[in-house]
């Protein structure tokens, strides 16, 4: 009944969008395939699934509609996989792609147990990575907005040479001196706009950071984001960000995190040729971002200041230690590759894929 580990008699397999859901179950006992179109409710697709001859287990890919589905089969007592769309086997020569044949193909390897299963995050996980993403996204919408501000003045020949953009004095001079030299009543209009437009994305972006404090002090990640401060660049954002992007960190080993958020190199090798290339940009986009921005940190001298004895304090000694000692690390490491005349940006990669697997040794560390 069913193919290797499977113990289900019907494989369902679901190709599922916003409008509509493509249905198809093969009984692994006399082989018969029932195919239907169902819409995206969970009660008309539950009652679907229950007039198969069960029991019966259900796949679909991961994607935009998330995993209310997978929730709401498996508390009713059906076994879901959410399967991850990049590693599903698909015919090299199949140049014809529909939905139903996209549920047949989940079906059949379904049955056969050749489907990778995603990790699926908790209910407060999820909620918290929404915050997080959420001040990601709001995060580009301020560099947007600026840009489009200084872009303007650029356009009129108003440039500030007074120090740092969008500081305290760079905001009086927007006010005080690049407004009024704006001549035409309808061009300050579109600078009102714009500035307005930056102000508001700021108080957004702020009120984002404090609610993530909030979340990172007093919450089941707490620990964890603790632990992950001790490294430099992992600030209290990035640290619950990687918190909860990762999940559950027990499922990695400190060489296969590296590969989770897509930092090893991509590798084209036959016969006695081996080539590698750029790195496989795979997996976790999200994760990968902020551990690449976390190792330019360990480019400069290392030196351990206030901000970093104040997140040691709040970590476990073991913890304290084990930071240190990757901190060391990973300036050395950026110390050869400058010795080396390596590309800025290829040594960073280099940094950020061995930071993956010292943050893998503190997350797996007993609290």
């Amino acid at each position: 009944m069913g193919g290797p580990g499977v113990s289900e008699r019907t494989s369902v397999g679901l190709d599922v969008h916003a409008r509509s859901v493509a249905a198809a179950a093969i009984d692994g006992v006399t082989g018969e395939l029932v195919q239907s179109r169902l819409t995206p409710s969970y009660d008309h697709i539950a009652g679907w699934l229950r007039g198969l001859p069960g029991p019966v287990a259900v796949a679909y890919e991961a994607g935009p509609t998330g995993f209310g589905l997978f929730r709401y089969l498996t508390a009713a007592g059906i076994r879901c996989e959410v399967v991850a769309p990049s590693k599903l086997q698909k015919p090299a020569g199949d140049r014809i792609k529909t939905d139903a044949k996209d549920a047949i193909h989940l079906a059949r390897l379904l049955r056969l147990d050749e489907v990778t299963a995603v990790a699926i995050p908790g209910v407060e996980q999820e909620a918290v990575r929404d915050l997080v993403r959420a001040r990601e996204d709001c995060r580009a919408d301020l560099k947007r907005a600026r840009h489009r501000l200084s872009k303007l003045l650029l356009r009129h020949g108003i440039v500030y040479c007074g120090g740092a953009a969008w500081t305290g004095q760079h905001d009086a001079w927007l006010r005080r001196e690049a407004l009024p030299q704006l001549g035409s009543p309808v061009t300050r209009l579109a600078f009102d706009s714009g500035y307005e437009s930056v102000l508001a994305t700021k108080a957004r972006r702020d009120r984002l950071d404090e609610q993530i404090e909030q979340i990172a002090a007093d919450s089941e990640f707490t620990p964890l984001v603790q632990r992950l401060g001790c490294l430099r660049g992992i600030s209290t954002l990035t640290g619950l960000a990687l918190a909860v992007e990762i999940g559950d960190w027990h499922r990695f080993t400190g060489g296969t995190i590296a590969t989770f958020v897509g930092l090893v190199p991509s590798e084209y090798s036959s016969g006695q040729l081996r080539a590698q290339g750029s790195i496989t940009k795979t997996g976790n986009g999200h994760a990968r971002r902020l551990l690449v921005e976390a190792a330019w940190h360990h480019r400069a001298r290392y030196r351990i200041g206030k901000t970093m004895r104040d997140r040691w304090n709040l970590a476990p000694a073991a913890a304290r230690i084990r930071g240190d000692e990757g901190n060391h690390r990973l300036h050395q490491r950026w110390v050869r590759f400058i010795e080396r005349r390596k590309r800025h940006t290829v040594a960073n990669v280099a940094v950020a894929r061995e930071l993956a697997g010292w943050c893998w040794s503190l997350a797996v560390m007993d609290d």
